[in-house]
Order: structure tokens, then sequence, then C-alpha cells
């Protein structure tokens, strides 16, 4: 199983590039130990010797922002059905009264180079994700169908992928968890005012997609899937560079039903999203077509199920 410190892959990034940051993925030495994600004595061995990073705790906030104050949508924009649960932000679809697809906005402006880490919990068939260097849609394509959105705000569900090993893009079922079928959905013109498009941190309650990296209404749709290195370029197809680990690996990383940790780091069109203190996947984008620099940050939910968000912290590079 590889995994990564936070810190030494930020560093990585700002000193060589998404390619500098691959050498810190290199496999342990065997009789190295691996070292726990929220703190502790760092693990001893490898390396001939040498003392190895100590880990960085989730939790450190020193140089961090807070975005949301755990007790209101304060600095957020989003239609009613948003709203703040036991300490978290909340939000519930279901079979009878479903939200389509929905965002909730962040207020304090575009972040370029950036970390963000904040703590996500599903249940259900839940489908969710975390908007960045994102945008909002023109009005004028509110409701349409969105390349790569799966039908744009209303809509239910996504084309997406299944594993970590496989290209190959699968659509779920018409009426997903509800046997009978939904209810209708709100008018997506509703919705207009926080529809966006851009990156996304993707994450389901199902295991799917948890820390793929994945793009709204861009004709991308997903561009690395879960355990993966991917790189783009201008005019070609996205191609696999590495995989991070294999499929059971990858998947042991996600905890359903209950709060994971989610870390994004955003350095020029380096990508890097980490799961629970373990890289999930990266992509170096250089198709200029399609990258953004900067943008706004949100909130995406859609399908059946509910979600809840805490802890959201920024910091800005």
């Amino acid at each position: 199983m590889l995994r990564t410190n936070c810190n030494r892959v930020t560093k990585a990034l700002r000193r060589g590039g998404a390619v500098a940051a691959l050498l810190v993925f290199l496999p342990a030495a065997p009789q190295q130990q691996a070292v726990g994600q929220q703190g502790g004595a760092a693990a001893r061995g490898g390396g001939g010797g040498r003392p190895q990073p100590d880990p960085i705790d989730f939790n450190e906030h020193d140089g961090w922002v807070s975005l949301f104050d755990g007790r209101t949508l304060n600095g957020w924009s989003g239609d009613d059905k948003w709203r703040v649960e036991d300490g978290a932000i909340s939000i519930e679809s279901t079979c009878e009264h479903p939200t389509g697809t929905v965002y909730l906005v962040w207020q304090g402006g575009e972040v370029s180079n950036f970390e963000l880490k904040l703590e996500m919990k599903g249940t259900g068939d839940i489908n969710s994700g975390v908007q960045y260097r994102s945008w909002i849609l023109p009005p004028r394509q509110a409701g349409a169908a969105r390349a790569g959105g799966g039908g744009g705000a209303g809509g239910q569900g996504r084309a997406r992928g299944a594993s970590a090993q496989s290209g190959a893009v699968a659509k779920g079922p018409a009426n997903g968890p509800c046997p009978n079928g939904m209810g209708p959905r709100p008018d997506p013109a509703t919705e207009a005012a926080w529809d966006m498009g851009g990156p996304q941190y993707d994450f389901d309650n199902g295991n799917r997609y948890p820390g793929q990296f994945y793009e709204q209404a861009t004709g991308r749709g997903i561009i690395a899937f879960k355990g993966q290195v991917v790189r783009t370029e201008t005019g070609k197809k996205p191609r696999l560079l590495a995989l991070l680990g294999d499929k059971d690996t990858v998947d042991s990383w996600y905890k359903p039903n209950e709060y994971n940790q989610e870390h994004i780091i955003a350095i020029g069109n380096n990508y890097t999203h980490l799961l629970n203190g373990h890289i999930a996947s990266i992509l170096i984008d250089e198709d200029q077509t399609k990258f953004h620099a900067s943008g706004k940050i949100g909130i995406e939910v859609e399908s059946i199920g509910k979600l809840w968000v805490r802890n959201i912290w920024l910091k800005r590079l």
C-alpha cells in the first residue's frame, strides 16, 4: 500500500511540479513501518536508518482560514435545501423529494494556488463532490444537458468509471435507489444562480468515485479515476502515468457512512487529491483549452441520500 505525507507532496509540487511529486510515491523499503495519519512518532528504518518525516495532523490549522463556522451558512450561497445540522453543512435528497443536482457556493472570491481540506460523510446512494477553480455557468445553459455533467442542474446520476484500472464508463440504473421512480425534481431554472462548472474532488457513499478528478460541464467528465496519475495534453486523450495501488487497496481507503478526510492541493496545473491520508488521484492538466488557473469553491450534491460537510479549511499558496 502506497502512502505519502501531505507536506512532502506540497513541497515536491512547489519544487518541481507533479513529476517531482511522483518521486514521493515510490514504495517504502520492506523494513519501513507505516505511519499513522493523525500524528505520533515517525516510523524509523528504511533509507539506511535515517529518520523519517513526522506525519502532519489533519487538524493542524496554522496558516489556514476556516470557511465554515459550524453554526450558520454565513459566507455561502445556495437554495433553501442546504442547512446546518450537528455542526455540519447538510442536505438530504429523497425519492419523494429529490434535490436534483444542486450547489452551495462559497462567497469568499476565487482561489488559484491553494490547499483545501474538509470532512465529508454520506449515507444512502448520495453522490457529491467539492468544486474548486470553478465558475457559475451562464443562465442560458441552465437545465440543458451539460457535457460531462450528466444532465446538468436538476439531473440525476453521472456517467462514471467503475475502477482505477478501467477506463470504461458505466451509467447506473435509471431509477437508482428508487424502484418506483422519483418524485418531481426542482425546476433547473431555480438553481441557475449556483449552477457550477469546473474541477471537482468527487465523492459518493458507494465507494465508486471518492477522490477521483471529475470535471463538470466541460465535456471531460472523469479524467483521473481514483488510484490514477493522469496527464492531459492539448489535442490528445488523457494518458495514464501511474497507478497508486491495486483496486482493493484503493477501495480500502474510504470509510462508508463515516466522515472522510479530504484534502485538495492545487498548484499551477498540478492537482493532488488525498483521501484519509492517502493519495487518491493526481492530474497534470496540460490541456490549455480546458485548464483554469483560478475559480470558485463549492459543494455539489445529487442522487438519493444525505450529505454532511464540516471542518472546511483553506490555505492560499
